[in-house]
């Protein structure tokens, strides 16, 4: 299991993802699973994506290799998101399609899902969550974020925080307290966590940060929020019988 989330607000948008995969208790490996495209001036796409290891390595493989021989259309030569949307859920069909049988008959479960924002010179800054079928959404106003993986113990902060006025750095630390929620009660959710930040209009490669377990930043915010819950919990009016 693995935990991806993205933020669309006014100045941009934030994601992040953990690097835990595994396949039992032990056998717990770290992976990264964020990916970023550029080209200065033209465009910005950050990917991150979720399930079956195998099949998201092949998928993105498959997009990297389109983009090298130059092979119509790629993510570096379509004009709006929604095509690298498209070319993402085409990518991972045909990899299901293609090894989707044979896993299927070891009962090995290959879905697979992506995250996928940016900005194309030309149109605004969007931001889609490609499903495992290959389908896909797009982020809206009144639903300004996505979330792929372990999703549940992550959701209730940011759907009490993020808006489309919500600011960068008030994003940020959102995010950040997501992950922090999901580790503690999800042990297949871990550092690394990979941070990204896409900043409005820049049409260049978004801010990257890794956070590792003993960052000083991550600590200091998983100690600052568990004393802001309790204080709050603290001062929660008794109910009278």
């Amino acid at each position: 299991m693995t935990y991806c989330v993205a933020a669309m607000i006014d100045a941009g948008i934030v994601f992040a993802s953990d690097s835990r995969t595994n396949a039992g208790v032990d056998n717990i490996s770290t992976f990264r699973k964020m990916k970023t495209f550029e080209r200065a001036g033209d465009r910005a796409l950050v990917l991150v994506n979720s399930g079956n290891l195998a099949v998201t390595q092949a998928t993105i493989n498959h997009l990297e290799q389109a983009i090298r021989r130059n092979s119509e259309p790629n993510l570096m030569s379509v004009f709006s998101m929604y095509e690298v949307a498209e070319l993402i859920g085409a990518a991972l069909r045909e990899v299901r399609h293609r090894d989707g049988p044979s896993l299927m008959e070891n009962n090995v479960d290959f879905s697979a899902s992506f995250l996928v924002g940016g900005q194309i010179s030309g149109e605004h800054q969007r931001l889609f969550m490609v499903y495992s079928e290959g389908n896909f959404i797009e982020a809206t106003p009144e639903t300004p974020y996505f979330q792929i993986g372990e999703v549940k113990y992550g959701k209730p902060i940011i759907d009490r925080v993020i808006s489309a006025e919500t600011c960068m750095d008030d994003a940020i630390k959102c995010v950040l307290v997501s992950f922090d929620s999901t580790m503690r009660s999800n042990l297949s959710v871990g550092m690394p966590i990979d941070l990204a930040c896409y900043h409005r209009e820049s049409l260049k490669a978004a801010q990257t940060y890794r956070f590792i377990e003993q960052d000083s930043y991550m600590q200091n915010l998983r100690q600052s929020w568990g004393e802001g819950v309790r204080r709050a919990f603290s001062q929660l009016p008794n109910f009278n019988w």
